[in-house]
């Protein structure tokens, strides 16, 4: 299996995972629900429509109403990915992104010609130093990607100093519980700000459906300007719609089930040496493989690539390297099939 090339800074779990066979390495659901699927093909038959107005304002009102804010602090974006496109629209001159992390707003803030600060955690990543106080925006992860750590409510708005900008990637927390999401503290902390992802959980991330929650005035007024005028397509509306009608009530069986399945494969993996470095509450692990050196855990990865088993590779996440992968909680077949590999 052939991998494209591509810069180490822009390489994620999907250029792995492209004609594997069996696939570790990009952290979304392995199927999208049925009642998704019926909720967009129904929409089919109105697509020459432009997408409503209205029914995009509803569908944020109904996410609101999920989370107990008021509807004017969502944003429905195509992805969680375009509300990190927008934070360099901010006010801000100082970026410190915490790490290791998603590195995608490192990228994002690099190329906006602003010099980022990276603040790198020692295993097992869960203590936050102090932040320096030129630091006008933060990025933190929770659960962090690729350690899989949970940070408490107060250690993340001890990063709010009422001053700068404490962005906070949830992508992967309804999977964890919202009672540890910190949107119900958005309207007291204005310049703190949500993103939150459905491509993980619901398998659908060829449509690109995420939200922001963040202060109106403060926060989203001023990123708006900067959207398209139609930034969000129907089914992308319909999607969250579905979601937040139906597929929340789904979350306490997808929870106790991820929780299940991830301890069976870590389990299976510490059969072969391969153990958690940090205590993911993820949907993914880190593990360090063993006592391979880095040089050997590379050519692992390649002769895995070569069976078509995909993991995600670590060396680009600043502060990691190649004695680290990261790997998607998957079911027991898949599981067996890697450990039959790794056993070769």
């Amino acid at each position: 299996m052939n991998v494209p090339a591509c810069p180490p800074s822009r390489i994620h779990g999907d250029i792995a995972a492209r004609g594997a066979r069996i696939d570790f390495s990009v952290n979304v659901a392995t199927s999208t629900p049925s009642w998704l699927i019926d909720a967009l093909t129904s929409e089919i038959a109105n697509l020459a429509a432009y997408p409503d107005a209205d029914r995009l304002a509803a569908a944020e009102e109904l996410i609101a109403e999920y989370h107990g804010v008021p509807p004017d602090y969502v944003m429905l974006l195509a992805g969680a990915a375009e509300g990190f496109v927008l934070l360099p629209h901010l006010p801000t001159t100082h970026p410190t992104i915490i790490h290791p992390g998603f590195s995608e707003p490192d990228i994002i803030f690099t190329d906006a010609g602003r010099p980022v600060d990276r603040v790198i955690l020692p295993e097992p990543f869960t203590v936050l130093p102090s932040i320096s106080d030129d630091a006008d925006l933060v990025v933190i992860g929770n659960p962090t990607n690729p350690t899989g750590v949970l940070w408490g409510t107060d250690d993340l708005l001890d990063l709010d100093d009422g001053r700068r900008f404490v962005v906070v990637d949830e992508a992967f927390i309804d999977v964890v519980g919202e009672e540890h999401s910190v949107i119900p503290q958005v309207p007291i902390h204005p310049r703190l700000i949500v993103l939150r992802s459905l491509t993980k959980t619901w398998a659908i991330a060829g449509l690109r459906v995420g939200y922001m929650v963040a202060d109106p005035d403060i926060v989203l007024g001023p990123l708006r300007r900067w959207r398209p005028h139609w930034p969000i397509g129907t089914l992308q509306i319909a999607a969250a719609e579905a979601v937040f009608t139906h597929g929340v009530t789904t979350l306490p069986e997808h929870r106790s089930q991820l929780l299940a399945d991830r301890e069976a494969m870590l389990r299976q993996l510490a059969t072969v040496g391969w153990l958690p470095v940090s205590d993911s509450r993820a949907p993914f692990v880190l593990v360090r493989p063993g006592d391979l050196s880095p040089d050997q855990a590379r050519t692992r990865y390649r002769k895995l690539m070569a069976h078509g088993i995909a993991l995600r590779r670590c060396d680009t996440f600043p502060g990691l390297g190649w004695n680290y992968f990261r790997l998607a909680v998957r079911k027991k077949p898949q599981v067996d099939s890697l450990i039959t590999a790794l056993k070769e």
